[in-house]
């Protein structure tokens, strides 16, 4: 049996993943990164993008993230997620949904923090919509 990485992707809700893999592919904020079984430690940030675990020589799960850390070693990858939710699951509708709301927010921010947030939430939105295409 081939060497597996130790994958668990943890929402501030539950944990939603716990399975041993072959690869985990994560989009970190510098780069989309793998992490394979004998990695070296990384702490990275995640930005929003689509998380693919890779298993069985294919992608077996794809779930898109909104953002977070992951912590990587040589047995294990753990990502804590602000939101997590199975590509399968995302529609077009939903994800434009939001980007109309994060969008009113932005035009309704009246603080530099208002509008930080607003920016960030329209930043998800786009990438979730890139994601349920």
């Amino acid at each position: 049996m081939a060497e597996k990485i130790q994958f668990e992707l943890v929402s501030p809700a539950k944990l939603l993943v716990s399975s041993p893999v072959d690869m985990v592919v994560v989009p970190g904020e510098e780069g989309d990164f793998g992490a394979l079984p004998r990695h070296a430690p990384v702490i990275a940030t995640v930005r929003p993008g689509i998380i693919e675990v890779h298993d069985n020589g294919k992608i077996g799960n794809r779930i898109f993230v909104a953002g977070g850390f992951a912590e990587v070693n040589e047995e294990r990858i753990t990502v804590l997620a602000e939101e997590a939710i199975p590509v399968a699951d995302l529609t077009v509708e939903f994800a434009q949904a939001r980007l109309a709301t994060a969008r009113e927010a932005l035009a309704d921010a009246k603080t530099t923090l208002e509008k930080a947030v607003a920016e960030r939430q329209i930043a998800v939105a786009v990438a979730m919509d890139a994601a349920a295409r």
